[in-house]
């Protein structure tokens, strides 16, 4: 007769077992792999607003021109300014690929069309409603121009990540439970 009847015959599972048969929180995964996006996406709507308008921004840029170029003519100034303008657009969307592309990766490896395209499409949607807002705004202008742009540079960023994970083979991903095994031997 078994002197302890209350111990459990089976020992203790190992880490990869368990992690083998936990599954990851769905919501949580899909929070982790968007949340960048979402914030960004704020930091882009806030750049559209009144306060980040040409005449907002003047004050800024302005006194650093004159300050690295003190010549500058008044319309060399409101050309830099243009220039500066529309590189913050096409910088602003490059981030906002790169941040989409991760959100519809969702933390999968490697490089698909599919992804690259549907973070495209993503940004491209955003970018017009971005200009539909500012079709609201007395300060702004809603511009095609300027959704092009947007869309050129998330286009950007989604070529600049095909060629890295061209380059770089697509290894792919470990999952986490491995990486803390691996780490404890």
């Amino acid at each position: 007769m078994d002197q302890q009847p209350w111990r459990n015959p089976r020992p203790a599972p190992s880490f990869s077992e368990v992690c083998a048969n936990t599954p990851a929180p769905r919501a949580l995964g899909w929070f982790w792999a968007w949340w960048p996006a979402m914030v960004w996406s704020g930091v882009i709507f806030t750049m559209s607003t009144d306060s980040f308008s040409a005449e907002h921004t003047k004050w800024f840029f302005e006194p650093i021109l004159r300050w690295l170029i003190p010549g500058l003519a008044q319309s060399q100034y409101d050309l830099m300014h243009h220039f500066l303008r529309k590189c913050a657009h096409f910088t602003e969307y490059f981030v906002f690929g790169v941040l989409l592309f991760r959100g519809v990766r969702a933390g999968r490896a490697g490089w698909r069309w599919a992804w690259g395209t549907a973070a495209l499409l993503i940004a491209a949607g955003y970018s017009v409603t971005d200009e539909f807002h500012q079709s609201f705004l007395a300060s702004r202008t809603a511009s095609g121009y300027d959704s092009l742009l947007d869309t050129t540079g998330a286009l950007a960023a989604l070529l600049v990540l095909w060629r890295w994970f061209r380059r770089r083979g697509a290894a792919p991903a470990v999952p986490s439970c491995r990486k803390f095994e691996s780490s404890k031997s």
